[in-house]
């Protein structure tokens, strides 16, 4: 199998190929909503997010979506954001893989439950982000179609192909 060493030097590397899988499907695959306030942003991030917690496990889910997602924030002129997102997602993927990873029964009802779950924490989390940025406890209602949407998309996306990455990858649910 591999040494310590080199199973370290795996999991950087994969934590680092999903953080810029992460990072280009936000930038690259997205759409802007016209909805009042922030509007949203719907995009494909959650997406590479999402199979790194699956496949991969909690820390690695965290370590994904905090940086993946923040680094979009940082680069896009979202730079205000970037330390919210990097909570909110982070915790969304921490959240998401732990479920996939402690949670018994059948691993599709498991991966929604974790899509469900992590939703709730975006929307919850970015709600009350731009509550703070704005200081206006209606605009951020704008935000949660695309939220949602966003979830939504990945969910539909993600949960039939979890199960044929884990088994491709050989791993039941962690490095």
């Amino acid at each position: 199998m591999f040494t310590t060493e080199q199973n370290k030097t795996r999991i950087l590397v994969l934590n680092a190929l999903f953080i810029t899988l992460t990072f280009l499907a936000t930038m690259f695959i997205n759409i802007r909503l016209p909805l009042m306030g922030n509007g949203g942003l719907i995009h494909l991030g959650n997406v590479p997010l999402l199979i790194a917690a699956f496949v991969f496990g909690k820390k690695s889910g965290a370590i994904v979506g905090a940086f993946g997602m923040a680094l979009f924030d940082i680069v896009s002129g979202w730079t205000l954001w970037a330390p919210f997102t990097f909570v909110i997602v982070g915790a969304m993927g921490y959240v998401a893989g732990l479920i996939a990873e402690k949670m018994p029964g059948k691993k599709v009802y498991v991966h929604v439950l974790a899509v469900v779950v992590a939703l709730i924490i975006k929307v919850v989390g970015y709600y009350f982000t731009e509550v703070v940025l704005y200081g206006n406890w209606i605009q951020p209602f704008g935000s949660i179609p695309g939220n949602i949407m966003q979830l939504v998309l990945a969910g539909v996306i993600v949960v039939p192909l979890a199960n044929g990455f884990m088994k491709r990858v050989g791993r039941s649910n962690s490095i």
